[in-house]
């Protein structure tokens, strides 16, 4: 699976027919929502938003396009298709069009919104998704400079500390590293 750490955008022109494209990395259907909002608001004229989206949940993962009022099956799916051809998760991708009076058909609707997320998606940069797992821990004060430097070997960070008598900390690493980070920080870190 991929992420995309900067989203890209694009621009064709088809048949008089003018296509736009973003595409972002969104972690909920709210920020999608806030996303494909955002588009709307700046292109209040345009004639249709077709968008697609893969969110992870932790029950899976949650598809979703929308035609947009386009004919079925010619604008949402095939921004879907290039999404799940380059493995995409956590992505939308919505596709903007401002009709030039030429009826393009439903092939030539499907290759122009697929083409476009295309383009932005070229245009994203993409990466490989790293499943992180976030764990609450309580060390001394003496091991925290300690514990930072051996959760940034492993890409990992402290998202939260707490000082008390003890240091309270919220830790985010990647998941496939936890059994080795727990064994090494109930040997090194702990009481």
């Amino acid at each position: 699976m991929q992420i995309i750490q900067h989203g890209g955008t694009a621009e064709q022109i088809i048949n008089k027919s003018k296509f736009l494209a973003w595409a972002a990395y969104c972690q909920s259907e709210q920020e999608v929502g806030a996303f494909l909002r955002a588009i709307t608001s700046q292109h209040q004229n345009a004639s249709h938003l077709a968008y697609a989206f893969r969110i992870k949940t932790p029950d899976g993962v949650v598809p979703r396009f929308s035609d947009a009022g386009e004919p079925s099956g010619t604008a949402g799916m095939p921004i879907m298709q290039r999404i799940e051809g380059l493995s995409l998760i956590n992505v939308c991708v919505g596709v903007i069009r401002y009709y030039g009076g030429v009826n393009l058909g439903k092939g030539g609707l499907a290759r122009a919104y697929g083409g476009t997320a295309k383009l932005a998606l070229d245009a994203s940069t993409i990466a490989e998704y790293i499943e992180m797992q976030q764990l609450a821990l309580t060390i001394e004060y003496n091991r925290l400079d300690a514990l930072t430097k051996a959760l940034s070997q492993i890409n990992g960070e402290v998202l939260d500390k707490q000082f008390d008598e003890k240091v309270h900390v919220v830790v985010n690493f990647p998941l496939a590293e936890e059994q080795a980070f727990i064994k090494r920080f109930k040997s090194e870190y702990a009481d």
